[in-house]
């Protein structure tokens, strides 16, 4: 699905990055990015569907798992219009937007990162995260301390607080988790890997490995996973 000219699409742009350029390049964008990536979400969604059948895998390119490639430029002073990389997110059936629980790929020049969680959820959906950890420590306890999840991950990821969220013990076992806003598990390789006939089975691989996650956060959610 892949090709090296994908890589070379956002090393290109890396340096011209500006719509003159890109409006001049767009036929390349949509042959070597957004038809990959479509075929990519398309192929991963019979396997998807034997993980969980709550996920869902939309090819479109818009309005599908496909991010587009336009920054939000409002509240940044980078006002380059473009993103330097190309994701998707195959969110669960219930989620709106990206602060969804849901499986992630993101591809640029500089990495491959691929696995699951959940990105800045809203403050409802954080706190029932926060609570579940805390009334069930030795069930997270459980999945920080799988030996898949720490050699392919290298444990759960997430910015967090610099001080305990109201509410919670600061002397909590997990306390340096219950400070996360985010919870995910990310496999982070080099972009070559897309290139690998196999990559569409490590992704499908990285997945099932973070399932016990994503089982985690649905059940604090109390959706159907």
């Amino acid at each position: 699905m892949f090709t090296p000219k994908f890589i070379k699409f956002f090393k290109d742009l890396a340096k011209n990055n500006n719509r003159e350029w890109f409006n001049e390049h767009k036929p390349d964008y949509q042959q070597f990015v957004v038809q990959p990536m479509a075929e990519f979400i398309e192929a991963m969604a019979p396997r998807l569907k034997r993980i969980s059948p709550h996920f869902i895998a939309d090819p479109k390119p818009h309005g599908g798992s496909m991010f587009r490639i336009y920054r939000d430029i409002r509240y940044t002073r980078d006002k380059s219009p473009y993103k330097l990389h190309a994701a998707c997110q195959f969110r669960h059936e219930l989620g709106k937007d990206a602060h969804t629980v849901g499986f992630y790929v993101h591809i640029s020049p500089q990495e491959a990162i691929f696995g699951g969680g959940i990105w800045l959820p809203p403050n409802e959906e954080l706190g029932k995260i926060r609570h579940t950890i805390a009334d069930n420590p030795n069930e997270w306890k459980r999945i920080k301390s799988s030996t898949k999840v720490k050699k392919l991950f290298g444990g759960v990821g997430g910015d967090g607080l610099v001080r305990p969220p109201r509410g919670f013990d600061p002397e909590h076992e997990h306390i340096e988790d219950l400070k996360r806003k985010s919870f995910f598990l990310m496999r982070n390789e080099s972009p070559d890997i897309i290139l690998d006939a196999h990559f569409i089975d490590e992704v499908e691989k990285t997945f099932r490995a973070a399932k016990p996650l994503m089982e985690y956060i649905c059940y604090a959610q109390d959706v159907e996973i």
